[in-house]
């Protein structure tokens, strides 16, 4: 039982220890969905690299385009962060170094985006596996649409 309670508390900590954080350069090779973008895509225009950290640690990443629409293709996307009005935050690649830290980055980018006044809808631009439906569905968002190469979750704000 004392172990149950171990956990239990090493997990809360673990949670409220947690902070977004701004990343300026990561490892692209690491990225599950799309190894394949350089850290000049992830950087450049109107687009970001978010970490959750816990203490000296990344446990997560999400990389993040604003777009002023949703795109169905990375091709789409591209065009539309190269806008200056993007108010829809497009999460296009999380992945997570520690189990439960890829449900926590979405919750803390969700929080982010209810700060900036500027940010309208959190959307995903996933790749079309089981893996990436049964992740946002888990984690709370709908299915908005279904493309042929693509799917986006949208997350309430």
């Amino acid at each position: 039982m004392k172990t149950i309670k171990d956990n239990l508390n090493d997990f809360f900590k673990w949670v409220k220890g947690t902070e977004l954080v701004l990343l300026e350069d990561i490892d692209v090779s690491e990225d599950p969905v799309r190894p394949d973008l350089s850290l000049e895509f992830r950087t450049t225009h109107d687009r970001k690299i978010f970490g959750l950290k816990f203490e000296d640690e990344i446990e997560a990443i999400v990389c993040v385009a604003f777009c002023p629409e949703v795109p169905y293709t990375v091709r789409e996307m591209d065009y539309m962060s190269r806008t200056e009005n993007g108010d829809i935050a497009i999460a296009y690649t999380v992945w997570s170094r520690k189990r439960g830290a890829g449900k926590e980055i979405v919750k803390k980018l969700g929080e982010w985006c209810k700060k900036h006044n500027s940010i309208s809808r959190l959307v995903t631009l996933s790749p079309l596996t089981p893996m990436a439906t049964h992740f946002h569905i888990k984690n709370g968002a709908k299915q908005v649409h279904i493309n042929d190469e693509t799917q986006n979750f949208e997350y309430k704000l």
